[in-house]
C-alpha cells in the first residue's frame, strides 16, 4: 500500500528567490529540490511515495508547505496546504488546484496544484498479496513502515524522474536509470554551482545530515553568521577539523566508519588495590557481645580485634587487598562486611548482620570510594528481622594510576547522623527490602560438542550409538551466591524449564548477574559459554521506574571457537573474560523481581538459593515469530594480510549464530526443527510455505554460500599480502531462521545514530578547542540543536511502537524510558544550548558528555535478538583472525533511521587474532585488512539488497539462479573501473614511541592504499621524524562509477614502523586517513586544493602512539593520461635524490625563528652500560638546528654547565600548531671521541615556551595613582571550636550543634577556661587550621551544590533562559571560581578568623589561633611545580614496553636536565633589550641566580603519617621515619611506632646539604621488623633545589602573624622587613616605603596594618614588621614582579612504593625549610613533638539503683527478686573492670551501694582519646599504642551462685558529651537514650563533677529498647596532681570511705522466719511434689526389700527346708 503525492506547481508566488517545498504525511516529510531564482510559478513536477502499513483513515491529514529557500538563514514560510485525505481514501485518486494559507490561517493569492493516488502499490520480492498485511497487522512485514519516522531526507530528488506507474515497477531497472540520471545530473551541477549543491550528488540514500547541510543550514546561529563561517562550516570537502575524526567522520554514504583501536583490552589483568577501614560499629542487636567484624573480598578474609562487651566498638582497623585480575573478574568480587558475636580459636561465633556490595558499585563512586560511611547491618538467615546495627567504614578500590584523594583526615561531617551517611550509592533508598529474583531458564540450543573423549569414539564404533557429545546444565551466580539447574545428559538442545531463586535486598548492590551455560564432566566442569546481564539495564529506578524484568527471551553466548579440543586455549573467553570470537549457543531465559513482604508470617525466611521446577514459555509470541532472514555480504578487498600466513590459499568464512559454520557448526537440526514448524505453532510453516514466488520450489535449495573460495595471496609488501579480487569480487549469502525482534534493534539504531552525531560533533568542538579556531561554541549549539532535534525524532518514532505483540514487559518498559530520558534529554539540550557562552563553554562541555554516556547506555539492549555476525578468514581450513560484526550495525530497514549503520555500507574491517593471542604486539599489528559490504534483513524484503555497493557491476549467479531476477550472485563483475594517481605527502610525525634501547627509534612509515604500498626513507635516532616527502602511487585502479568515488574514496593506512639493523622492523603504530578527490573534469584550485596538513592520531593497540601531519590526494587519470594532472612544484633542492619533498602549496609557511636555550645543569644521571656518566653534554635539536650546551668536566663534583645561556636561529611554521618538537639529547663524552648516548626528551610542544611581548594597549597594571589595597577581613568563617580534634569524634558534633543552638541548659555550663599562651603549643595553630580547612571546604561544597541546584532547576523548566539571567549565570560561575581560587590561595583566609572574634558575641571568651595552611597535597602542584623560570625535563631511555601496563614512565627515567627555553620571532622586541640592566649575555633570561654550588640548612619536619600499607601480617606496620639527601642516611629506627597506620611522629631533622649535589631528599616510611631487614612501605621524593631558586619563595613559609615568642615565633632567619627589601630589589621594584599610621607603599600599591609587637614581658615597641609581612602576603598583586609567596604550611604527600607502581601507599604530612650557610644561622627548630596525654582519674560513685528487672524466682518463696551488682569500665572489660558488691534478694529492683570505683587514664584532650598501651597479645615484643574514645560504661548484673551471671542492662556514657543525670528516679526515662539530640549535654571535663540517675537499658525480643534499671551515680573528674592531693579508697575503704549502704532486711527473711517459710513451701507450692517424693520411696523401699530377701527365700525354697 502507499500513498503517492504528485506536486506539480505553486503558482501566484511573489518576488525572485529559491523556492522549496516539504510534504509531510504521518510524522515523514520529504523535500523537493530547491527551485531557483523562480518568480511568480514554481514547476516542481515531483512525486513522492509514502509506503504505509496500515489503512489510511478518513480524517489523516496530508501537508504541503512551500518556503523561499535560503542558504544562510532559516527557510522563511510562504503558506501551507493542509487536505484531509477522506475523499482520497473513497476514490482512489484526487486532483486539486487550491490556495495556500499563511501563519495567520488566512488565505494568500498563491495557488497549488497536486495530484494524489492512494493505492496497494506492492513493495516486496515477488508478487505478495496485500490482502495478507491487512489481516495480519501484527507481523510487519514491510518493516515497520507503519512508523515511518520524520527523516526529513530527500527522498523527492531522486524520485523526480520517476513516473511510478502502478502494479509492479521493476524498482532495479528504475534505479539504474535514476544512476545514469545521477551522473548527467553531476556534470550540470558541476559547472560552478555552490557548495551546498555539489552535495547532492550521486546519493542513493541521502541521510538525514546532508538535508541539514542543504536546506537549513540553521544548526550555526543566523545572528552570528558571516557567510565565509558558514561555507567553511558546512564545505562537505574540507577535510573535517578533528585528527581523530578526519578519517571518521563520515562524509560519505556507501562506506561506514572503520575502528582505529585494536587491542581488546577486556581480558587483560591490571592492579587494583581495596582498601578498607573499619571505624566502629553501633546499635548492635544483642546482649553483652564481643563482636568481631569479618572483611572478606572475593575469597579472602580478614578479620578485626574482638572488643569486649559492648554494642558500639570501635576498632579504626585498616586492611588492604592486593589483586592482580581482569576488571571484569575484579568488578564483579563482593566485598562482604559481617559482624560476628564470641569468635574465638574454637567457635567460629554466630553472625550478628552482614552487608554486601561488589566491587564495581565502589569503582562507579566519585573518587572510586566511599568515605565515613555507614553500612545497614541485615540478617541473611533472617528475613523478618530488622536491621542488626551500623557499621561505619570507609571503602576504596584504587586501580593502577587512580589517585585517591583522601578527605582530610579529620573532615568528618557536622553531625555524627547516621541516616544521612549511609554506605549506598547515590539514588539507593536507605530502606532497602528483601525481594526473590526468579531466574526462569527454560533451553537452549546450538552448543558445541564438548566432549572428545576416546570412550566416546570407542563407544560409537561399538554400539554405532551417536549421542549428542555434551551433558549441559546452567549455573547463575548473583551477589556472592551460586545455583544450579539439573543436568541434562547428552543433548545439544537441553530442555530445563527450571527457575533458580535468588533472595537478596532490593536494590542490590550487585551490578551484574553472571549466566552460565556448563558442561558437566567426571573430571572438572567447563564453562560452554556466560553471559551478563547488567541490572541497571534491565530496571530504571525513577518515580516512574520498573522493576528488574527480563525476556523471556533469548540470550546469545559467544566464545571460543567450536572445534572442541582437550586444552581450549581459549576457555578464558567462555568465562566472560575479553570478547568471544564466535557464537557457542543461545539460551531463553527470563527473570522477574518481587519485592517480599516480611510481615507475611508465611514467607520461607531462608535467603539459600533454591531451584525448582518451572512451567514452559506459554506465549510463544514474547519471544516473536519465526522469521526468515538473508545475509548477504561482498568482499570488495583483502589486503594486508600477515605473511606468516601468506603461503597458504586462504578463504573467508561468514556465519551468524551456527548458520554457515561449515567446520564445526551445528546448525543442522536447529534447522530442521524450524522447517517442523517445531514449537507447534502453525504460522511459521505457513510462512514457509508461501515464500517468495518466483524462486519457485527452488527456495528450499537455495543453499547458503557462507565462504569464499580458496585464493593464493599475492605479495604486496615484506610485511603483506593481498588477494587479488580485481574486477571479480566474490559474494556470500545465508539464510536463516530467528525470531523476529528487530523492533529492539531499530530502536538500539536510532538512539546510536543520534550518539554517533553527538559524538562526531563533540570531536569537532574538543578540536576547535585544541586548534584554537573560532567559535567553538557556535559549534557546540549546533551539536546541542541536531541532538535536540534527533532525541524528539526518536520519540515520534517510538510512539508509534507501542503495541507491538510479540513484546515482553522489559520492551515495553524500556521503550517507555527511553522515550522520556530522551525526551527529556531533548528539553535539556535546548535550554543548554541558550546557556552555551565562550565562558560557560567547558562546563557544558562535560555536561553534554554525559548526554553522550548516557545514549550509549540506553541504546544498548539487553535482550539478544539476531546473534552478532562473524568474519573468519580461514589458511588451509584453519581458523586465523576474525572481525565481529554486530547485527543490528547491519540490518536493514525501510525507515532511514532504523538502519544498521553498516548495513549495505562498504566497511573496511581488520581483522584480529582471537582471545590471548591478541594482547601485546601481536594484537598490533593487523592480520588482514578487508572492505567488505554487508546486508542483513528479512527473507522477503530482499530486493534491494545490492543498492549500497559502488555501481557498475554484473551479477553472477549460480546455475540454477541463472534466470531468477532475485537470486543472489555468487561474484560481481565490475566493468567500470577509474585510474586514479595518488599523492601522500608526508610531512612529520611527533611523539612517538621509543622502540630502541637507546630510548629512540628509527622510525619510517609505510602508506597502504588499495593493494599497493610505499615507504618514506628511515630516519634515524628521533622519536619526531620530519620525514617531508611524498609518496606518489600510481595506475591505482578503484572499481565502479566516478562519482561514487569522489564521495566514497577507500582508506588510507599508514603504519609507522622501526627500522632495525637485525631482524624485521617493528611496529609503531598506525593510523587511517581519507584522501581529499579531484575527478578529471574538475578544478586543481581552492578551496579543496591543494589539501592542507593534518594531524592523524597515532594508535598502538588502544594507546595513543603520536600524531601524523600530513595530506593526501586522490586524483583521477582522465582520458588524456597523467599530462592533466597537476605538476608536482616542489622545492628545488635535488640532493636528495629519487626522494621527492612536500609541495609548496602544502608544505607550511616558515618564518625566521630564535630559540634561546638556558643550560643549568643535569641531576641523578643513572649509568649507561655498567659505566658511570662523568663529562655529559646536552645537545638540542628542533627542525634540524641547534646547539651544545658546554661540557661539564666532572660531573661528580659539580653538575651544573659552566655556560648558562645559548641560543640559535631556525626556520619554524607560521602556525604554531604545526611548531616541530624540540629534542633534548645528553651524550657522555667519553675517552678516544666515543660518545654514548645517556637519554633523551623531546618537548612536543614549544608553545608554553613562546615568549608574546605584552600587549601595551591593554596594559594588566594601572601604573598611575596610588591603589590601596583592602586589608579588611573577609566574612568570618564560623569556627565552633577552636580546639579541634584531629579524628574528631562523632560525639563532639552534637555538642557543636547544641552551642549552635544555644538550647536548654547551656546557661548553666561553666564556660571552658581559655587556654593561655603557654597551653598553645604548635599542635593548637595546626588543628586549628585543619578546622579552618574543613570549614570551608564544607562551605564550598555547598556553594557548589547550590549552584548546580540552580542550573538543575533552570534545565528543568528548560527555559530559554533570559539574557539577564545568562548574566547572572556568568558572574555565579565567577564567583564560584573565586571561591575556588581562595580554597587554593593560602591568602587571607587567616585573617578572616583572627578579626572574627568581635564579630561573634558566643564566642568572645575564645582566644584567637594563629594558623599555617594545611594542603592536602604536594606544595608542587600548588606552585606549578616551581617551574617558574627553571624547568626539568626528564631524560627516558629504553624502549616503550610491549605491554601497555608494565613499562611505566618512571622506569625508563634515566636523569634530569633543569634549564628552560624560550622561543621568540626574531628580530626580538625592544622593550626588553632597552630595559635597565639588560645582560645580553644572558638574552630573555634576566636577573637569573648564578649557579655555583651553595651550601643549605636543609630542615625536614615531619608530621604524622596516614593511612599507611599494613606490612605486617597483623594488618598493621611499626612505622619509622628514613630520611636521605645526598649521601647523608637518617634512619629513625629505635622511634618506632609500634603497631600504627596513622602514627604520629611530630619530629624535626636538620641535614646540611651541597646544592647542586645534593638536591633531592627522599622522605621514605619503613616498617621494622625484629627479624629480617624493614620493608620500605613507601616513599616521597622532593626536589629542593627547584624550591630554592624558585620566585614561590619556598625556602621559609610566611607565616600569617609575625611574632618574636610564644607557639607562632618567627621562623626565618630574615625578618619580615628584610625579606621585603629583597624582594623589591630583585623584582626592581619601587619600595618599601614606610608612612606614619601604619602605611607602607610598594610600588604603587599601599597596605595598611599595626606597627606595635608586644616582647615575652608584654613590653611593646614599635616595629615595622607586620607591615612588611601584609605586603609579603599579599604580594601577588604588585605589578609586574608579584607572585604568590609560599606561606607557613604543611603539605601532605603521597607516598609511593616502587613494586606498587601508581598505586598510593599512604600519605606523609610534612614541611622543609631551608637556610642558606651563608647567613645568619636560623634559630632552633619548631618543636612539634607529638602532645603527650594528660594523667586524670576518674572517681565514679554508684550510690543506688532503682527498678532494676527482676530475674529470679526465689526457690523457697517464689517471688521475683533480683541479686543485683553493678559492674563498671573505661578502658576495656579486661583492662579495668570493676563491679559493686553484690545486693542479694531486691524484691523492687532498688539497690544500695555506696560503692567507688577508681578509673585512672591518660587522656589526649586535642584529640578527645584516651591512651592506652598494651600487649596485643601473649607473643608481642612491645607494648601498641591504643587511642579509644572516652566512654564509661555502667551495666547492672544479676548475681548467681552457680550458673553465669546474667546481664540486665547497660548505659555507655561518654565523658565528652552525655545527658545530664535526671534529679530524681522518677523524671529518669528511656527518652535520655534514645532522644539525645534533644537534651542539653555535659562534659565531665568542663564540668568535673556531675550526680544523678541515669536508665539502664536493653533490647527486648523484638529488638526494642527497653530500661532495665536505673542507677544512681556520681562522676567526678581530677587531674593525676589533684587525685594525689585528696586520695580517696577505692570500694568503702579508707581513705575518705563510703558509709555502708543501708539494706533493708527483705534480703534475709527466711532467716529471721524459718518456720513460716517452711510452712509456705510445703503447703503451696511443693505439696504435690512431696507426695510424689514419698510414694517414689515407698516404692523404691519395696523393691530394695524385695531384692534383699529373695535369694535367702529362694534358697529354702529349693532345698525345701
Amino acid at each position: 500500500m502507499a500513498l503517492l503525492l504528485q506536486l506539480r506547481t505553486v503558482t501566484g508566488l511573489r518576488g525572485k528567490a529559491d523556492r522549496i517545498a516539504k510534504a509531510v504525511f504521518r510524522g515523514l516529510s520529504f523535500y523537493t529540490r530547491v527551485l531557483e531564482n523562480c518568480e511568480d510559478e514554481a514547476r516542481f513536477d515531483e512525486t513522492f511515495r509514502w509506503p504505509v502499513a496500515s489503512n489510511i483513515d478518513g480524517n489523516e491529514i496530508l501537508e504541503i508547505q512551500v518556503f523561499n529557500y535560503s542558504k544562510v538563514f532559516t527557510n522563511r514560510l510562504i503558506g501551507t496546504f493542509q487536505m484531509v485525505l477522506q475523499k482520497v481514501v473513497e476514490e482512489g485518486q484526487v486532483e486539486v488546484t487550491d490556495t495556500l494559507i499563511d501563519d495567520n490561517n488566512s488565505a494568500i493569492q498563491t495557488s497549488i496544484s497536486i495530484e494524489i493516488r492512494y493505492q496497494a502499490l506492492d513493495g516486496t520480492v515477488g508478487a505478495w498479496n496485500d490482502k495478507e498485511f491487512l489481516e495480519t497487522p501484527s507481523v510487519h512485514s514491510e518493516g515497520d513502515g507503519r512508523y515511518p519516522l520524520e527523516t526529513d531526507s530527500l527522498l523527492s530528488s531522486h524520485r523526480q524522474g520517476l513516473d511510478i506507474s502502478p502494479g509492479k515497477s521493476n524498482q532495479q531497472s528504475a534505479e539504474r536509470s535514476f544512476r545514469s540520471k545521477g551522473k548527467e545530473k553531476t556534470k550540470e551541477h558541476k559547472a560552478g554551482k555552490g557548495v551546498f549543491s555539489a552535495m547532492k550528488l550521486g546519493k542513493t540514500r541521502p541521510s538525514k545530515d546532508d538535508h541539514r547541510k542543504q536546506d537549513e543550514p540553521a544548526v550555526l546561529e543566523a545572528e552570528d553568521l558571516d557567510r565565509k563561517a558558514l561555507l567553511r562550516g558546512l564545505e562537505p570537502d574540507t577535510i573535517s577539523l578533528a585528527s581523530v575524526t578526519a578519517v571518521t567522520t563520515n562524509v560519505s554514504n556507501k562506506r561506514s566508519k572503520p575502528d582505529i583501536k585494536m587491542e581488546p583490552s577486556a581480558g587483560r589483568p591490571m592492579d587494583y588495590q581495596v582498601s578498607i577501614t573499619i571505624i566502629e560499629a553501633r546499635q548492635l542487636v544483642g546482649l553483652n557481645m564481643d563482636p568481631v567484624v569479618c572483611v572478606e573480598v572475593g575469597e579472602e578474609k580478614k578479620y578485626t580485634s574482638m572488643k569486649e562487651s559492648t554494642n558500639c566498638p570501635y576498632y579504626n582497623e585498616y586492611f588492604v587487598f592486593d589483586f592482580h585480575v581482569p576488571p571484569d573478574v575484579m568488578f564483579d568480587k563482593i566485598i562482604k562486611l559481617s559482624v560476628i558475636h564470641s569468635k574465638n580459636l574454637l567457635r567460629s561465633g554466630t553472625l550478628v548482620g552482614s552487608f554486601k556490595m561488589d566491587v564495581g558499585t565502589v569503582y562507579t563512586q566519585p573518587e572510586h570510594q566511599f568515605y565515613h560511611k555507614w553500612a545497614i547491618l541485615s540478617d541473611p538467615e533472617d528475613l523478618t528481622a530488622g536491621l542488626k546495627g551500623y557499621l561505619k567504614c570507609d571503602i576504596a578500590v584504587v586501580g593502577k594510576g587512580d589517585n585517591i584523594k583522601t578527605p582530610h583526615k579529620a573532615n568528618e561531617t557536622e553531625e555524627d547522623d547516621i541516616e544521612g551517611n549511609l554506605l549506598l550509592p547515590d539514588g539507593v533508598p536507605p530502606e532497602r527490602q528483601w525481594a526473590r529474583f526468579y531466574i526462569k531458564i527454560y533451553r537452549a540450543e546450538g552448543l558445541p560438542r564438548m566432549n572428545t573423549s576416546i570412550m566416546a569414539n570407542v563407544k560409537k564404533a561399538l554400539i554405532g550409538e551417536n549421542k549428542d557429545l555434551v551433558d549441559p546444565y546452567v549455573q547463575v551466580v548473583f551477589a556472592g551466591q551460586k545455583g544450579k539447574t539439573s543436568i541434562q545428559k547428552s543433548s545439544y538442545e537441553p530442555l530445563w524449564n527450571e527457575q533458580i531463586i535468588f533472595t537478596e535486598m532490593f536494590p542490590p548492590l550487585c551490578k551484574r548477574i553472571k549466566i552460565q551455560i556448563r558442561d558437566s564432566d567426571k573430571v572438572n566442569d567447563v564453562a560452554i559459554g556466560t553471559h551478563f546481564i547488567d541490572l541497571r539495564k534491565i530496571s530504571n529506578e525513577g518515580d516512574k521506574g520498573f522493576l528488574p524484568t527480563f525476556g523471556p527471551a533469548w540470550v546469545n553466548m559467544y566464545g571460543s571457537t567450536r572445534n572442541y579440543t582437550l586444552m581450549d586455549e581459549h576457555q578464558e573467553l567462555n568465562e566472560g573474560l575479553g570478547e568471544g570470537v564466535s557464537f557457542r549457543a543461545r539460551l531463553l531465559m527470563s527473570l522477574a523481581v518481587e519485592i517480599l513482604d516480611t510481615t507475611n508470617p508465611e514467607i520461607n525466611s531462608s535467603t539459600e538459593v533454591q531451584v525448582e521446577q518451572a512451567t514452559s514459555v506459554a506465549d510463544q509470541n514474547c519471544t516473536g515469530k519465526m522469521e526468515e532472514f538473508f545475509l548477504f555480504g561482498a568482499f570488495l578487498e583483502a589486503t594486508m594480510i600477515d605473511r606468516k600466513i601468506g603461503d597458504k590459499p586462504i578463504n573467508f568464512e561468514v556465519t551468524i549464530g551456527n548458520y554457515g559454520n561449515q567446520i564445526d557448526g551445528m546448525s543442522k537440526p536447529i534447522l530442521r526443527r524450524k522447517k517442523e514448524g517445531g514449537d507447534g505453532n502453525e504460522e511459521e510453516s505457513e510462512l514457509l510455505q508461501n515464500s517468495s514466488e518466483d524462486e519457485g520450489d527452488e527456495d528450499g535449495e537455495m543453499v547458503s554460500v557462507s565462504s569464499s573460495q580458496p585464493m593464493k595471496p599475492l605479495v604486496t609488501d615484506r610485511n603483506y599480502f593481498h588477494l587479488p579480487y580485481f574486477e571479480k569480487k566474490p559474494c556470500i549469502y545465508i539464510k536463516s531462521w530467528w525470531q523476529d525482534q528487530r523492533r529492539r534493534l531499530y530502536n538500539a539504531n536510532i538512539m546510536d545514530k543520534i550518539a554517533d552525531k553527538l559524538e562526531e560533533g563533540l570531536n569537532d568542538v574538543q578540536e576547535m578547542i585544541k586548534t584554537e579556531k573560532p567559535h567553538p561554541e557556535r559549534r557546540l549549539r549546533g551539536v546541542l540543536e541536531e541532538l535536540s532535534s534527533g532525541c524528539l525524532h526518536f520519540v515520534t518514532l517510538a510512539d508509534k511502537d507501542q503495541h507491538h505483540s510479540s513484546r515482553t514487559r522489559l520492551d515495553r518498559e524500556r521503550l517507555k524510558s527511553c522515550m522520556r530520558e530522551l525526551e527529556n534529554m531533548g528539553q535539556q539540550a535546548t535550554a543548554l544550548r541558550s546557556q552555551v557562552k565562550k565562558n560557560t563553554m567547558k562546563d557544558k562541555l562535560k555536561l553534554v558528555q554525559n548526554f553522550l554516556q548516557k545514549l550509549r547506555f540506553l541504546a544498548d539492549e539487553p535482550q539478544h535478538t539476531i546473534p552478532d555476525v562473524f568474519i573468519w578468514m580461514l589458511s588451509n581450513n584453519k581458523r586465523i583472525a576474525y572481525a565481529r560484526v554486530p547485527s543490528k550495525d547491519i540490518l536493514y530497514s525501510i525507515v532511514d533511521e532504523e538502519m544498521g549503520k553498516e548495513c549495505a555500507k562498504v566497511k573496511s574491517i581488520f581483522l584480529k587474532l582471537p582471545g590471548k593471542r591478541g594482547f601485546g604486539p601481536a594484537g598490533w599489528t593487523v592480520q588482514a585488512k578487508m572492505e567488505i559490504y554487508l546486508w542483513l534483513g528479512l527473507n522477503k524484503q530482499r530486493k534491494d539488497f545490492l543498492s549500497g555497493l559502488p555501481c557498475g557491476f554484473e551479477e553472477k549467479k549460480t546455475a540454477r539462479g541463472q534466470n531468477l531476477p532475485s537470486f543472489p550472485p555468487i561474484s560481481l563483475l565490475y566493468t567500470k573501473k577509474q585510474v586514479f594517481q595518488l599523492r601522500a605527502h608526508m610531512y612529520q610525525a611527533r611523539s612517538l614511541f621509543a622502540a630502541d634501547s637507546s630510548g629512540l627509534s628509527d622510525p619510517f612509515a609505510r602508506v597502504f592504499f588499495i593493494s599497493q604500498s610505499q615507504c618514506t626513507e628511515v630516519l634515524n635516532e628521533t622519536l619526531c621524524p620530519t620525514w617531508d616527502q611524498l609518496l606518489v602511487f600510481d595506475n591505482v585502479e578503484l572499481y565502479g562509477e566516478a562519482h561514487e568515488m569522489r564521495d566514497d574514496p577507500p582508506i588510507i593506512v599508514i603504519e609507522i614502523y622501526d627500522q632495525d639493523t637485525v631482524g624485521k622492523a617493528d611496529f609503531m603504530g598506525r593510523t587511517f586517513a581519507k584522501p581529499v578527490v579531484k575527478m578529471s573534469d574538475e578544478q586543481y584550485c581552492p578551496p579543496r586544493f591543494p589539501p592542507q596538513l593534518e594531524y592523524y592520531q597515532i594508535y598502538r593497540g588502544n594507546s595513543t602512539a603520536g600524531d601524523l601531519l600530513a595530506a593526501f590526494e586522490l586524483l583521477q587519470i582522465g582520458p588524456g593520461g597523467k599530462s592533466d594532472l597537476p605538476p608536482i612544484d616542489g622545492p628545488t633542492d635535488m640532493d636528495r635524490g629519487p626522494i621527492l619533498p612536500v609541495p609548496l602549496g602544502i608544505r607550511p609557511v616558515l618564518s625566521k625563528y630564535r630559540v634561546e636555550v638556558l643550560f643549568w645543569g643535569l641531576r641523578d644521571l643513572k649509568r649507561v652500560n655498567l659505566a658511570q656518566v662523568d663529562r655529559p653534554r646536552v645537545d638540542i635539536e628542533c627542525a634540524g638546528k641547534g646547539v651544545q650546551s658546554a661540557l661539564i668536566q666532572n660531573y661528580k663534583k659539580n653538575p651544573n654547565f659552566s655556560t648558562l645561556v645559548k641560543w640559535f636561529e631556525v626556520d619554524l611554521p607560521e602556525n604554531e600548531l604545526l611548531h616541530p618538537p624540540l629534542n633534548i639529547r645528553v651524550v657522555d663524552c667519553r675517552a678516544f671521541g666515543r660518545y654514548t648516548l645517556v637519554g633523551s626528551h623531546a618537548v612536543s610542544s614549544l608553545r608554553k615556551f613562546i615568549y608574546r611581548p605584552p600587549d601595551k594597549k591593554a596594559q594588566h597594571w594601572n601604573m598611575t595613582g596610588e591603589i590601596v589595597v583592602n586589608m579588611e577581613p573577609e566574612v568570618p568563617i564560623k569556627k565552633m571550636e577552636t580546639m579541634v580534634k584531629l579524628e574528631a569524634s562523632e560525639e563532639e558534633k552534637e555538642r557543636k550543634k547544641k552551642k549552635k543552638k544555644g538550647g536548654g541548659g547551656v546557661g548553666e555550663e561553666v564556660e571552658e577556661e581559655e587556654p593561655d599562651d603557654s597551653m598553645l603549643d604548635w599542635w593548637s595553630k595546626y588543628f586549628a587550621s585543619i578546622e579552618t580547612m574543613k570549614e570551608k571546604l564544607r562551605q564550598q561544597e555547598a556553594a557548589a551544590a547550590e549552584a548546580e541546584e540552580k542550573e538543575e532547576m533552570e534545565m528543568a523548566e528548560g527555559k530559554q533562559v533570559v539574557n539577564k539571567r545568562g548574566s547572572m549565570a556568568g558572574k555565579g560561575s565567577k564567583a564560584q571560581a573565586k571561591n575556588k581560587e581562595k580554597s587554593k590561595a593560602p591568602k587571607d583566609d587567616k585573617k578572616k578568623k583572627q578579626q572574627s572574634a568581635p564579630e561573634l558575641p558566643e564566642k568572645k571568651s575564645k582566644p584567637r589561633i594563629d594558623e599555617l595552611k594545611v594542603f592536602n597535597k604536594e606544595l608542587e602542584t600548588e606552585f606549578d611545580n616551581f617551574e617558574d623560570w627553571l624547568h626539568t625535563f626528564n631524560l627516558l631511555r629504553g624502549k616503550i614496553g610491549d605491554n601497555d601496563d608494565n613499562a611505566t614512565e618512571e622506569e625508563r627515567i634515566v636523569g634530569r636536565f633543569k634549564g628552560s627555553i624560550c622561543v621568540y620571532k626574531m628580530p626580538l622586541p625592544d622593550d626588553i633589550t632597552k630595559e635597565a640592566g639588560y645582560d645580553p649575555n644572558f638574552g630573555m633570561f634576566q636577573g637569573i641566580p648564578s649557579n655555583d654550588p651553595i651550601n643549605v640548612l636543609v630542615r625536614v619536619y615531619v608530621v604524622r603519617a596516614t593511612d599507611l600499607h599494613p606490612a605486617d601480617i597483623n594488618g598493621k606496620a611499626d612505622p619509622y621515619i628514613a630520611i636521605k639527601l645526598g649521601k647523608t642516611d637518617i634512619k629513625d629506627k629505635e622511634n618506632y611506632i609500634s603497631k600504627q597506620l596513622n602514627p604520629v611522629f611530630g619530629k624535626s631533622f636538620d641535614i646540611e646539604a651541597t646544592f647542586p649535589m645534593e638536591s633531592m631528599l627522599t622522605v621514605a616510611v619503613y616498617d621494622w621488623d625484629l627479624v629480617g631487614t624493614d620493608d620500605l612501605i613507601g616513599e616521597t621524593k622532593i626536589d629542593l633545589e627547584n624550591r630554592y631558586y624558585s620566585k614561590h619563595r619556598a625556602t621559609c613559609g610566611v607565616s600569617q602573624n609575625y611574632s618574636i615568642h610564644g607557639y607562632n615565633t618567627w621562623r626565618d632567619p630574615m625578618k619580615p622587613s628584610q625579606i621585603l627589601s629583597k624582594l623589591c630589589k630583585d623584582g626592581k621594584v619601587d619600595g618599601p616605603h614606610y608612612g606614619p599610621g601604619g602605611r607602607v607603599k610598594v610600588a604603587n600599591r599601599v597596605f595598611t596594618g599595626p606597627t606595635e609587637i608586644e616582647d615575652e614581658n608584654g613590653q611593646k615597641k614599635q616595629t615595622d614588621e607586620h607591615l612588611a609581612l601584609a605586603v609579603l602576603r599579599h604580594w601577588e598583586d604588585i605589578p609586574w614582579a608579584g607572585c604568590k609567596l609560599v606561606p607557613e604550611h604543611v603539605e601532605t604527600r603521597p607516598l609511593l612504593n616502587p613494586d606498587k607502581p601508581g598505586i598510593e601507599q599512604g600519605r606523609l604530612e610534612m614541611w622543609v625549610d631551608m637556610f642558606p650557610m651563608d647567613m645568619p644561622a636560623p634559630g632552633p627548630a619548631t618543636d612539634i613533638s607529638p602532645r603527650k596525654p594528660k594523667k586524670y582519674e576518674l572517681r565514679v560513685i554508684v550510690w543506688n539503683t532503682d527498678e532494676v528487672i527482676l530475674e529470679d524466682d526465689d526457690y523457697f518463696t517464689g517471688e521475683k527478686s533480683s541479686d543485683i551488682f553493678v559492674r563498671g569500665w573505661l578502658k576495656g572489660q579486661q583492662e579495668d573492670k570493676q563491679d559493686t558488691d553484690v545486693h542479694y534478694h531486691s524484691l523492687t529492683g532498688e539497690g544500695n551501694f555506696n560503692w567507688r570505683y577508681i578509673f585512672p587514664f591518660d587522656y589526649l584532650m586535642a584529640e578527645e582519646k584516651i591512651v592506652i598501651s598494651k600487649k596485643e597479645s601473649m607473643f608481642s615484643w612491645d607494648e601498641t599504642e591504643y587511642k579509644i574514645p572516652a566512654r564509661l560504661t555502667l551495666q547492672v548484673w544479676d548475681a548467681d551462685h552457680f550458673s553465669a551471671d546474667d546481664f540486665l542492662g547497660a548505659i555507655e556514657l561518654d565523658l565528652n558529651r552525655f545527658p545530664r543525670g535526671a534529679k530524681t528516679s522518677k523524671q529518669c526515662s528511656l527518652e535520655m537514650v534514645t532522644n539525645e539530640a534533644e537534651l542539653p549535654m555535659i562534659s565531665i571535663f568542663k564540668q568535673k563533677r556531675v550526680k544523678g540517675w541515669w536508665p539502664f537499658v536493653a533490647r527486648d525480643e523484638n529488638d526494642e529498647l527497653e530500661i532495665t534499671g536505673k542507677v544512681e551515680a556520681e562522676l567526678h573528674l581530677l587531674t593525676a596532681e589533684e587525685a594525689e592531693k585528696s586520695p580517696a579508697g577505692l570500694a568503702r575503704n579508707e581513705p575518705d570511705p563510703l558509709e555502708k549502704p543501708n539494706r533493708p532486711d527483705t534480703s534475709f527473711i527466711w532467716f529471721l522466719n524459718p518456720l513460716k517459710s517452711i510452712k509456705y513451701l510445703i503447703c503451696t507450692r511443693y505439696k504435690w511434689l512431696i507426695i510424689k517424693i514419698v510414694l517414689a520411696l515407698l516404692l523404691l523401699v519395696m523393691v530394695a526389700l524385695f531384692l534383699y530377701s529373695m535369694p535367702g527365700y529362694m534358697v529354702k525354697k529349693l532345698l525345701g527346708a
